[in-house]
């Protein structure tokens, strides 16, 4: 139930984030879903793509520092209250959000939002039993 993702750790200067998109799309990785965050100095890029070991080795190659993490990818009801909801079930249960962001695409009549727990193997339970529906690696990898 989890997704791999990629974290690349990049200066906060002009051409490093299309540097990154470059060296991916040559080597044929399709980027299904990212966020960034920076400082003054540097910036964290998050990326699930198609690809993950591909992506990771080739831009180790080319000097990037990338890590690999596992995430949770959740049907949220693409209406008024639907992120409240999924909130709220996380609340009860206690568990805590590091972060998340939107995926591309939506899932049927769902949004899909990727999450990334403190403790993921308690998150995956509290919204499993919460009736949340959590979203296959392959699914997402492939949509």
């Amino acid at each position: 139930m989890k997704v791999e993702q990629i974290s690349i750790f990049i200066e906060n200067k002009s051409g490093r984030l299309a540097e990154v998109t470059r060296v991916l799309g040559e080597a044929g990785v399709n980027i299904r879903a990212l966020s960034l965050a920076d400082t003054s100095d540097f910036g964290i890029l998050r990326l699930i793509v198609n690809k993950t070991d591909q992506a990771k080795s080739v831009l180790k190659e080319k000097g990037f520092t990338v890590n690999k993490t596992d995430v949770v990818a959740v049907e949220v009801p693409d209406r008024p209250m639907g992120l409240f909801g999924i909130l709220e079930i996380l609340d009860q249960g206690k568990v805590n959000v590091e972060y998340m962001y939107a995926f591309v695409e939506r899932c049927g009549e769902n949004a899909v939002i990727i999450f990334r727990f403190d403790n993921t193997e308690e998150a995956i339970q509290v919204l499993t039993q919460g009736g949340v529906n959590i979203l296959q690696g392959e699914r997402i990898y492939n949509m």
